[in-house]
């Protein structure tokens, strides 16, 4: 069977082709009547529009690049926050008719394809997630005549539209809890320094100690689970009293508390851990960690809500969502 077109949709709605087009590319200038009728020709002979001829018309994809600064071995890896705001932002973007371009760019290689990509036109905007310091696409695709948003604040200065959490004050609200359950010797394993996430909790975490006159001790993982199990052997060789730990992230948390078996410290009785992000499996750890509530799937859905409402010239503030401290049985 001939694939039908746009005339036949036409003939069979009694309007004219440029009528039809325009109900077919979304404009708002039709009558809800005549729309109806299009859409009803539209059903009945199935008509699905060119969408390379579509684009011509209208400038737009209706695509939106998601690009993460990560291996693959890391994106599709045990860390949930990727497939998590990843699922909610295509979601988002599902509900308004658009469709997400994953794309991993990792390498001076991956970077310059992507940037290739995105200035061809390919897509109608970007949305970056998991930024590092070194990254040079935030500055290079700026510089592009395409609305780009963050997951997270960038690590350089640069003028780009950005949905966080509240990294610095969650720290601070789980080193805190810390404090008022009477540790003294707390310790923290740090996340990656060239992330923002990382830097920020770390900041939390210094602020309570600073401020309860307790001395910091510090090691740093990069958000696996297996840097945070050598991070905490590390913490255990540098201060064998140490009673407790603020983990940057859940993962390597899960690592620590693997280490702290393995060391015959009992948790909390020993050593109190909290972790940072409220993944799934803080729930299943034994015993049952005490962290931050990140809220993933909210941050992606903003995210994508604040690069939506740039294509209609909408605000560019940066979005912040509070963190929620969730108590367990590890602190």
């Amino acid at each position: 069977m001939r694939r039908p077109t746009l005339e036949a949709v036409a003939a069979r709605a009694g309007v004219s082709r440029a009528t039809a087009s325009r109900v077919v590319n979304g404009q708002t200038t039709v009558a809800p009547h005549i729309r109806d009728a299009v859409q009803r020709a539209i059903d009945e002979l199935g008509y699905v529009p060119n969408s390379a001829a579509r684009s011509l018309v209208t400038q737009r994809t209706d695509s939106i690049a998601l690009v993460v600064s990560e291996p693959g071995t890391r994106v599709f890896s045990e860390d949930p926050m990727f497939s998590t705001a990843i699922r909610s932002a295509s979601m988002e973007l599902e509900a308004v008719n658009k469709q997400v371009v994953l794309m991993l760019a990792s390498s001076a290689k991956s970077h310059a394809r992507v940037e290739r990509y995105i200035a061809g036109g390919h897509v109608d905007g970007v949305m970056l997630i998991s930024m590092h310091g070194a990254d040079p696409l935030p500055s290079a695709l700026s510089r592009l005549p395409v609305p780009v948003v963050s997951y997270g604040r960038p690590a350089v200065p640069v003028d780009i539209p950005f949905v966080d959490n509240d990294n610095v004050g969650g720290a601070e609200a789980g080193v805190r809890h810390l404090v008022e359950t009477g540790r003294r010797r707390i310790a923290t394993i740090a996340g990656p320094q060239d992330m923002i996430a990382g830097q920020d909790r770390l900041s939390g975490y210094r602020n309570v100690l600073r401020d309860s006159d307790r001395r910091s001790i510090v090691a740093v993982g990069d958000f696996t689970r297996e840097s945070g199990a050598i991070a905490m052997r590390q913490l255990l060789g540098d201060d064998p009293a140490l009673d407790a730990v603020f983990v940057a992230n859940d993962l390597m948390a899960v690592g620590a508390l693997q280490s702290l078996r393995q060391a015959g410290r009992r948790v909390p009785d020993d050593v109190a851990v909290v972790g940072f992000d409220d993944i799934e499996a803080a729930k299943y750890t034994e015993p049952p960690l005490t962290t931050l509530r990140h809220p993933v799937t909210e941050q992606a859905a903003a995210m994508v809500r604040l690069l939506l409402g740039l294509f209609e010239d909408g605000p560019t503030d940066p979005v912040i969502l509070p963190t929620e401290l969730v108590v367990r049985e590890s602190a």
